[in-house]
């Protein structure tokens, strides 16, 4: 595996590579987890070479967010991602992604007025930009997103259609741990206790699936209600709404919908999803 710190080396290494090379992408926040590998792991069963980035995005960050005490081990990172076989680790300086006063930006609008977008002013803006200029350096023809953020997929799908970037998103499963917590570098931030009510999220949205609700409402109302049982969790949204155009809906009809939630711990915020047609979990 060979790691680059630039632009120019990283578009170097990919130049030299044969015209008929297929090159997966993975782009992270790093602290990797298994989450991260089976990323890596998808793009090694359908790519010759795959690139890897590491770039925690400041300007995905809002004030009062955690940019400053984001995790970061890029040693343990390095390692992770070499014994999972991924080719090229890209990991930039903030200088280096950003090295003058930023003015252009890339703005998806629809998808990112609801879920995290209504909580967090400019967070889709900031990733659309820096994948954007990700994509122009790595130049994939397959890049992999975890599903965990379904928002953010949507939103990436929407920018690569409009901007007709030749690159196919491919959206993978949650990864999760034993007790059904989605994997997230963030997980570390909880202590004991809110670790263990965290696992309210999963089990509140997989008792949806046994369900049978009329309304995005009567959803919303059940989910809420069973998270509230744990007295440290403090619920920022429970939205259903149509999947992938995140558009409002009111009688479930047998749609494509997702089931979403973001919910702090102390804090640590905390978001997961489920995606349904007709009660059943479909792929994306």
């Amino acid at each position: 595996m060979k790691v680059v710190t630039t632009a120019v080396e990283a578009r170097k290494c990919i130049n030299a590579l044969p015209s008929d090379c297929t090159i997966g992408f993975v782009p992270t926040m790093g602290y990797l987890h298994q989450g991260h590998l089976s990323l890596v792991k998808r793009a090694k069963e359908e790519c010759d070479y795959v690139v890897l980035s590491i770039f925690v995005n400041p300007i995905q960050f809002g004030e009062n967010e955690d940019f400053d005490r984001y995790p970061r081990d890029f040693k343990r990172d390095v390692q992770l991602a070499e014994d999972a076989g991924v080719d090229l680790l890209f990991h930039p300086s903030v200088e280096e992604m950003y090295p003058s006063p930023l003015l252009t930006t890339v703005q998806v609008k629809k998808v990112t007025e609801k879920l995290c977008g209504a909580y967090r002013p400019g967070h889709f803006e900031g990733v659309a930009t820096v994948v954007s200029k990700l994509f122009h350096i790595v130049t994939p023809h397959r890049a992999y997103f975890g599903l965990k953020d379904a928002q953010q997929v949507a939103v990436i799908e929407q920018m690569v259609r409009d901007l007709h970037f030749p690159v196919t998103i491919v959206p993978c499963e949650i990864v999760r741990e034993e007790d059904g917590l989605a994997m997230s570098s963030r997980n570390v931030y909880l202590n004991p206790e809110e670790r263990k009510q965290a696992t309210i999220l999963y089990r509140a949205l997989q008792e949806v699936k046994t369900k049978n609700f009329a309304t995005a409402q009567e959803i919303n109302q059940f989910v809420r209600e069973k998270i509230s049982t744990q007295p440290l969790a403090q619920i920022e949204y429970v939205e259903t709404l149509a999947y992938p155009s995140l558009e409002s809906i009111d009688q479930i009809k047998g749609e494509r919908i997702i089931v979403a939630v973001a919910v702090r711990f102390g804090k640590t915020r905390l978001i997961d999803n489920i995606l349904l047609r007709n009660g059943e979990v479909f792929d994306a």
